[in-house]
């Protein structure tokens, strides 16, 4: 498979994973299982969409690891600012342990499909094949979240498998852009301005969902100037930051080759059983339309108030 090609068929697979593998995050069924456990109620509903409570959010997902410290899940989710992630984690700990919210992320990540879509969607068995073998040939080193993920209890059935395996190659990828953009020297607030500017977004929109603030920004975007990456405003890059930030998509995408080889000639044949389930859990107020984009024009909404 060519450069381009790997590059096409990998961001496209990422882009249909994504909201099955994300609406995790947006599911009252989670939200109503963390209240269960102790955690105080979500960040409400916005633009119909269920916003988890941060301290939930960053034990459930950090608990794919076990029962780690804040400062080892703010190293595993590189991008986010630690100064959230620390206290969040320790004060999830004090209500929970690991397995337990894991089982209640779990339980209400598999409601809301089952909600959405029904216990099992058309050729929902055959998504799972073609998912497992694109899992199978992927490796654990260096992939923390990915291997957390592989520790555990694969679900029953078939729309839970189908679940786990789409996480599965959503944290693998997310691994693998970690150590695409650390191989570049940058540091994760610096990476976060980059790809506002790559997305197309107004700078500290889609970094500032990561939890940094002007005291943050503003040093990074000094060093992004001095460096050549960013113009003389800070509001852009400069062909040389477009460089940068295209080569860190480019070595990201290499690293799904094993799967996408994998999954070979058959990538179309899952795109027609996914696109149509992705397509569903947006309109249901599953997952955003537009992904992150849509979560930074929030909490741009939001800081305007």
């Amino acid at each position: 498979m060519d450069t381009a090609t790997l590059s096409s068929t990998s961001r496209h697979l990422a882009a249909v994973l994504e909201p099955i593998a994300g609406q995790v995050y947006f599911s009252p069924e989670c939200n109503a299982n963390y209240q269960a456990l102790g955690f105080g109620e979500g960040r409400g509903i916005r633009d119909g969409l269920t916003l988890s409570n941060r301290v939930a959010y960053f034990t459930s997902r950090g608990s794919m690891r076990g029962q780690v410290s804040g400062q080892v899940v703010a190293a595993t989710f590189a991008v986010f600012n630690p100064d959230i992630v620390i206290p969040s984690v320790d004060e999830g700990w004090k209500m929970t342990d690991a397995k337990t919210i894991f089982d209640a992320r779990d339980r209400g990540g598999i409601a809301q499909l089952e909600r959405i879509l029904g216990p099992s969607p058309m050729n929902i068995d055959r998504a799972q094949q073609l998912l497992q073998r694109a899992v199978d040939p992927l490796r654990i080193e260096g992939r923390v979240l990915f291997a957390g993920l592989r520790s555990q209890v694969m679900p029953t059935t078939a729309l839970g498998a189908t679940w786990r395996l789409a996480d599965m190659l959503r944290e693998y990828r997310g691994d693998s852009h970690i150590a695409a953009w650390i191989s570049e020297g940058l540091d994760a607030v610096e990476v976060c301005l980059l790809t506002d500017a790559f997305s197309g977004q107004p700078m500290r929109t889609y970094s500032a969902t990561r939890g940094w603030q002007t005291e943050q920004f503003d040093p990074a975007t000094e060093r992004l100037i001095a460096r050549g990456q960013l113009d003389a405003s800070g509001e852009t890059f400069t062909p040389a930051g477009r460089e940068i930030r295209s080569r860190i998509e480019l070595n990201t995408d290499k690293q799904m080759q094993s799967a996408m080889n994998a999954i070979g000639d058959d990538l179309t044949e899952l795109m027609e059983i996914l696109v149509p389930l992705a397509q569903s859990i947006k309109d249901a107020f599953g997952y955003p339309q537009r992904g992150p984009q849509d979560m930074a024009i929030m909490a741009a909404k939001s800081a305007s108030k």
